[in-house]
């Protein structure tokens, strides 16, 4: 039978899965819950707080990206956020309307456009990820120093295991919005990470 990106699946390989254990659908019942309370509840809130211009979260995500990094290029922000250039061009068109990002024509190359996040732009992300530390840290912090390391070694080894079986083949980063280490697996496993701060990027 054909999978959706045209590879076939092997209809055999389901039958011969094991049924899955408790821990299983644990998992997957707490994993939809924080995923839904981390992106739908306290970032779209906090996004509402800080928000007077009505932005979606899809837009905040563009800025997020050009905050953090200097000069980007349209094609770059279209494939680091998996979108096609039509829609990377509308949303920065909408960041550039409010004076959030600036466009300016490359030097090197007269061609190019190159994207950059305003000082008002600049100071929209870093409110917004001040107001989600002041509500997560102490969360975390209860958990105690231990804990919550273990817990981070946990979720790293579920996602790192999910991209070594190709469950998500094509993914060139995991767009963890921007939360970067030098020592991130994912990048060690899938390459460039596009959200990586560039030299410059803070000047």
């Amino acid at each position: 039978m054909p999978a959706g990106d045209g590879r076939s699946i092997d209809e055999g390989a389901f039958s011969e899965s094991p049924i899955p254990g408790e821990g299983f659908y644990c998992f997957l019942r707490y994993g939809h819950i924080l995923s839904s309370l981390l992106r739908e509840f306290l970032e779209s809130a906090f996004l509402d707080r800080l928000n007077p211009h009505g932005l979606t979260r899809s837009q905040f995500c563009f800025l997020k990206l050009i905050a953090g990094n200097s000069e980007l290029q349209v094609c770059e922000l279209a494939r680091y956020l998996g979108v096609s250039p039509a829609a990377s061009s509308k949303n920065l068109d909408r960041l550039e309307e409010l004076g959030l990002v600036v466009r300016e024509t490359s030097p090197i190359d007269r061609r190019a456009t190159l994207i950059s996040a305003s000082p008002a732009g600049r100071e929209l992300v870093e409110s917004f990820e001040r107001l989600k530390a002041s509500h997560l840290a102490p969360v975390i912090d209860e958990l105690g120093e231990q804990r919550a390391a273990e817990l981070c070694n946990l979720l790293e080894d579920v996602c790192l295991k999910l991209m070594e079986r190709q469950m998500i083949p094509d993914a060139p980063c995991m767009r963890c919005a921007g939360y970067y280490r030098e020592d991130c697996a994912v990048e060690a496993l899938q390459g460039e990470c596009a959200l990586k701060p560039r030299r410059g990027a803070e000047a």
